[in-house]
């Protein structure tokens, strides 16, 4: 694949399952062009549950008011760990007691941007939720998986203690909303063009290499 500089924005939400099996058919995608080392990812900010209370929920709890019954919750479930067998992920979701509110996360993730740590600290977070059952809405274990993605300890505890962040979080899942996004996964190539969903990896190879000849055409059209 040529490089062009590929910029890729993810919106996407900590604690959707499908975001996280997402991340893992990008990364299989851009392998399949010998490109990932070109890629310049950022995770964007959208809150699937933005009217969660700050302390959670309890998920048995959450389930039920989001799918009726457990279930009706247990079709997805099998689904979601057979998509995860394919792509490596051992989801857990026995481990999960909480729904978290994820805005904290979120800012989180803007700060490991900072310090050139954001696809380290997205995949801590999704490791340690869907794999460990960790409640990522707690300040205290989020400094703790802050440390696991490299981040200073003490450098997290104070951003997290801080309003830092907020606005620019604020602003950033605004965008997503204007954009008339509705679920997550939702990746844009070049800011160009966007899928919707986890999508096999040939369909992401697919949108790259549309992204691809648009530069392309833009830049002979110039």
């Amino acid at each position: 694949m040529t490089d062009l500089g590929l910029t890729i924005d993810i919106y996407s939400d900590i604690v959707c399952p499908w975001c996280y099996v997402g991340k893992r058919r990008l990364e299989r995608a851009l392998t399949q062009l010998n490109g990932g080392a070109h890629a310049r990812i950022t995770w964007r900010p959208f809150q699937l549950n933005p009217t969660m209370p700050l302390d959670g929920m309890d998920r048995t709890t959450y389930l039920k008011a989001k799918f009726g019954s457990l279930e009706a919750f247990g079709p997805m479930e099998e689904q979601l760990l057979i998509a995860g067998t394919d792509e490596q992920i051992p989801f857990a979701f026995e481990k999960i007691q909480r729904t978290p509110n994820t805005f904290l996360a979120h800012r989180l993730v803007w700060y490991a941007a900072q310090q050139g740590k954001q696809d380290e600290m997205v995949e801590t977070l999704f490791r340690g939720y869907f794999l460990e059952g960790k409640n990522i809405g707690d300040p205290k274990t989020l400094t703790h998986i802050a440390a696991e993605a490299g981040l200073g300890r003490r450098e997290t505890e104070e951003f997290l203690a801080s309003d830092k962040g907020v606005v620019e979080v604020k602003a950033e899942e605004a965008v997503g909303r204007r954009l008339g996004i509705r679920g997550v996964p939702y990746f844009v190539f070049n800011g160009s063009i966007a899928i919707s969903g986890a999508q096999p990896p040939d369909i992401i190879v697919s949108a790259i290499r549309q992204a691809d000849e648009s530069v392309i055409s833009g830049k002979e059209g110039t």
